[in-house]
């Protein structure tokens, strides 16, 4: 078991984890909840499905994202046309050995921005699958490893779906969130068009090294879990599959499939960095309870019935809340 955090080390893991998103807030105006959650999930080490209409600076987060930890980074423009290799990577001849050397694709920066990930084949997004998952890819039968940390964070429109394919759910269960980006108000389309001449934030600093951002990774692994948190944790995915007594009643009549075990790992690592960034050595319900839409809501197979009635995962993670109990009598 590791060492509980003292109060100096939470302190100082919470000025790093302020300063990284006082600046994606200069990035990313009045989108403190967007900000929140990626940043969350980068403590964490998992990848984020960001939805929501063109031109609301999700690519912009994504740079500035990279810029402020110091990482390098790479876009990847899916359409229908491209293929494994072209994000992979390759192997091609040398002109001076005549041998086969592989040149790697964009997949190899520690930042991916793959923007409209399901206008591509399910060819390609299977070798996404496994640089996501595995943190590698194969080509030709020949195993690379990707930089280290690697971060996926892929976009897609959630309105247009001519040319489009759904993500599978295997895929869907390797995004540690899904997070829906609003559109801003009024007052901050001013602010932009006041202060962002041609739409483009300001340059931002590194705010972070390779090897703090390390150290912070083993910070958030060091926040506490106690046992009643972890139960909630368990009680709360187990609920989410109609066969389970814990089910609720909407759960048993609008969801075909619930979530996996990885979504239990989900809620509990981002639970912790959440928990940090709100300067706590401990993991309470509260976080738990905060988190559970953006780790559930695209886990859950939702039935015809729910479609019918118009029901989305949100009111059934609502559900599922109100149902469980924080803690089990007897």
């Amino acid at each position: 078991m590791s060492e509980l955090l003292t109060p100096l080390e939470v302190q100082a893991a919470g000025e790093k984890i302020a300063s990284l998103k006082a600046n994606l807030n200069q990035v990313l105006l009045d989108q403190g909840g967007v900000v929140d959650r990626v940043t969350t999930a980068v403590l964490a080490r998992g990848h984020v499905l960001l939805e929501g209409l063109p031109g609301l600076g999700k690519t912009e987060l994504c740079k500035g994202l990279a810029r402020l930890l110091g990482l390098p980074f790479k876009r990847v423009q899916f359409t229908p046309d491209l293929l494994p290799g072209d994000i992979t990577g390759t192997y091609v001849i040398d002109g001076e050995t005549r041998a086969f050397t592989f040149r790697p694709g964009p997949l190899f920066a520690s930042v991916v921005l793959a923007d409209e990930i399901n206008r591509s084949s399910p060819k390609t997004q299977s070798a996404l699958l496994e640089a996501m998952q595995e943190r590698s890819v194969t080509v030709l039968g020949t195993t690379h490893a990707l930089p280290n940390p690697f971060f996926v964070l892929a976009t897609q429109n959630p309105i247009e779906l001519e040319g489009t394919y759904p993500l599978p759910e295997a895929q869907l269960d390797r995004f540690l969130f899904r997070v829906l980006v609003p559109a801003v108000g009024a007052r901050t389309l001013a602010t932009i068009l006041t202060q962002r001449v041609r739409g483009t934030p300001p340059q931002q600093p590194v705010v972070t090294d390779h090897a703090s951002l390390t150290q912070l990774f083993e910070v958030v692994d060091r926040v506490h879990l106690p046992m009643a948190v972890a139960e909630f944790i368990g009680r709360l995915v187990e609920a989410t599959h109609p066969a389970s007594p814990l089910a609720p009643d909407s759960v048993k009549r609008l969801v075909r499939y619930g979530a996996s075990p990885r979504a239990a790992l989900a809620l509990a690592s981002s639970s912790r960095a959440w928990a940090l960034s709100k300067g706590k050595p401990n993991v309470g319900f509260d976080e738990v309870k905060e988190l559970a839409g953006a780790v559930l809501n695209h886990r859950l197979v939702l039935s015809y019935e729910a479609g019918l009635e118009k029901v989305g995962p949100s009111k059934v993670v609502d559900d599922l809340l109100a149902a469980v109990p924080e803690v089990t009598r007897g």
